[in-house]
């Protein structure tokens, strides 16, 4: 079954070279115009990845990915018009995957949304093979707990709000307790080898995690940053 991919795209021309490019990928391909069919048709289709522009009538890119990560994993690729790095950042923090800045070459979009894909398919594969084996396991710092099964992070046994992304890092942080991981190293094994982007996506997501995770975020007993190498996590 071919995998599904949401284009959300007001300008008509942009939408439906996207959808052809990506139907001669092999891909099953909804095109929306605005925000608000965005979300109806992301809830009725399920798909694997949405492209999404940030700018559109109804509703815009940002407020859709907000809604949607309340809802689903599904990867995020965000669409602007704008290199600015504001917009990557609030793309990041409300749960966008990858970012890409208009104009681009449709060979560009087309390898960041397989690298995107192959990510997902190597996270189920993965969550499929382990099940079982996780089916009671949990990993336990202190006041701090991570439900592998159930996705769930608790501090002091209250669950915390993680997105995505930060759930994925701070559980590949806490599998290799007490090892310097470098930032390059970390990027590729949580956003993968197809990532386009930089180390400072790292450093972001540290940042937040340490704002939720550690008593006095500006100085982290938990993750700890290595001096001219990455970060450790000492649990």
């Amino acid at each position: 079954m071919p995998e599904k991919i949401l284009v959300v795209e007001d300008e008509i021309s942009l939408q439906e070279t996207l959808a052809y490019s990506l139907k001669k990928e092999g891909y099953s391909v909804e095109a929306v115009d605005n925000g608000r069919s965005a979300l109806e048709t992301a809830r009725k289709m399920k798909p694997d990845l949405i492209v999404l522009d940030i700018m559109l009538p109804e509703m815009d890119g940002f407020e859709v990915a907000r809604i949607l990560r309340k809802e689903m994993t599904t990867a995020i690729l965000m669409l602007t018009a704008r290199d600015d790095e504001i917009d990557r950042v609030v793309g990041l923090e409300v749960g966008a995957d990858d970012y890409l800045t208009k104009p681009f070459s449709m060979r560009e979009l087309i390898a960041r949304v397989k690298a995107q894909l192959r990510r997902t398919r190597l996270l189920r594969e993965e969550l499929g093979q382990n099940t079982e084996a996780a089916a009671h396991e949990v990993l336990a710092f202190d006041n701090l707990t991570i439900n592998l099964t159930r996705r769930e992070v608790t501090l002091n046994e209250a669950p915390l709000q993680l997105k995505p992304k930060e759930y994925e890092l701070l559980l590949f942080l806490a599998e290799h307790r007490r090892q310097m991981l470098s930032r390059e190293f970390i990027l590729e094994r949580v956003w993968g080898w197809g990532y386009i982007g930089d180390s400072r996506t790292v450093d972001v997501h540290v940042r937040w995690l340490r704002q939720k995770i550690e008593a006095t975020p500006s100085e982290p007993k938990r993750i700890v940053t290595v001096r001219g190498g990455g970060y450790r996590f000492e649990g």
